[in-house]
């Protein structure tokens, strides 16, 4: 009997102490945010921030990481969307938020993106992991090397899914400055937004459906990405952007207590951001140059881009106003050459008025 309560007692013990052993690492989470930054997605020009350099835990934010290491392998000819990936048990033995994977099945490359991307797959992002690297340590170790080229000197990475660090763990560390950096950069390239913007997908021949972490898709101004990330000392986090007249911003907000307070801000954000755009780059994209060795605008603007009036005619290319000059010319030399035209006419009637009345006075000294 006195075995059977000493066993109690221990495991009662141990079972109180692991939590507090995982959660050494203090909360950081804040109201409304620790941290807010929106940027201009082309120039990387800062439209708003707010203690950008501060150090939060990205969580599931940092997949943005897996899913650029994997689309700039893909670039390089080194991986394919089709490619089969094998799943480890390691990877099966992820929790959090999954799509379950078993070690008896395989998934293409492109499959996993989306549940990378779009269900915030833990187990996904240790597949590819150990596809890319053959092991999870060293595909941190590529995250980090990567981190350092794009110039995110304030990441340090330790997971390759951004989940709670275990016991004797440190922490994923980052900022959101280095987030925006490395958001610009998956910006560039095209499928990004493709897995991005899905707010449901099937997944194993849609026997499961997989949703969307970041509720703010689809909404105005019309959000298409980027990635949520959460856990209990990091608070909620968001990666968003949007689109505006061939422009486009990106909004980060790191480290709220609450979603919906990180949402609200993350929209209120984005209208300031999207209204401190430069108005004259949407006009000079609406309004291409001419090529050098054309006389001529190649291309129409766009109905929506307005008329060009006031200082918007500045940026009319030269090759148009001579058009328009030219126009006007050919209009002068129509009604300048009916003037001459007239002139000659009434000279022609003169001449020949004057001819017919000496006829008329000869003829009467003849007759006389």
């Amino acid at each position: 009997m006195k075995h059977i309560l000493f066993a109690l007692l221990y495991l009662i013990c141990t079972c109180s102490g692991a939590p507090a052993a995982q959660n050494a690492q203090p909360t950081i989470s804040k109201t409304p945010y620790i941290s807010a930054l929106a940027i201009d997605a082309a120039t990387g020009d800062v439209l708003f921030e707010d203690n950008a350099d501060a150090r939060v835990y990205p969580a599931s934010v940092l997949k943005l990481m897996d899913l650029y290491i994997v689309l700039t392998r893909i670039e390089a000819g080194k991986l394919s969307l089709d490619e089969m990936v094998q799943v480890t048990p390691e990877a099966a033995r992820m929790g959090g938020s999954q799509v379950y994977l078993d070690p008896r099945e395989q998934f293409s490359v492109d499959e996993l993106l989306y549940a990378l991307m779009v269900q915030s797959a833990n187990d996904a992002a240790t597949a590819l992991a150990i596809h890319i690297s053959g092991s999870k340590q060293a595909f941190v170790e590529l995250m980090n090397s990567t981190a350092k080229q794009l110039g995110m000197n304030n990441t340090t990475f330790h997971t390759e899914h951004g989940l709670p660090p275990a016991k004797g763990q440190k922490p994923d560390i980052t900022t959101a400055r280095d987030m925006a950096t490395l958001s610009r950069e998956l910006l560039k390239r095209p499928e990004t937004l493709k897995y991005t913007s899905t707010k449901t997908r099937g997944f194993r021949n849609d026997t499961f459906t997989m949703r969307n972490h970041n509720h703010l898709l689809g909404q105005a101004p019309g959000v298409d990405g980027l990635k949520t990330g959460y856990f209990g000392l990091a608070g909620f986090s968001t990666v968003i952007t949007a689109p505006k007249d061939g422009q486009r911003v990106i909004v980060l907000v790191m480290g709220s207590k609450d979603r919906k307070e990180r949402d609200a801000k993350a929209m209120e954000i984005m209208h300031k951001a999207l209204t401190a755009l430069p108005a004259a780059a949407a006009v000079e994209q609406a309004v291409p140059p001419a090529p050098a060795d054309q006389g001529q605008v190649s291309a129409a603007a766009p109905a929506d881009a307005g008329s060009a009036t006031g200082d918007q005619q500045k940026d009319v290319p030269a090759a148009a106003k001579e058009k328009t000059a030219g126009a006007s010319s050919g209009w002068g030399k129509f009604f300048l050459g009916l003037g001459a035209g007239l002139f000659v006419f009434l000279a022609i009637v003169l001449v020949a008025g004057r001819i017919l009345q000496q006829r008329r006075n000869g003829n009467r000294h003849i007759r006389r």
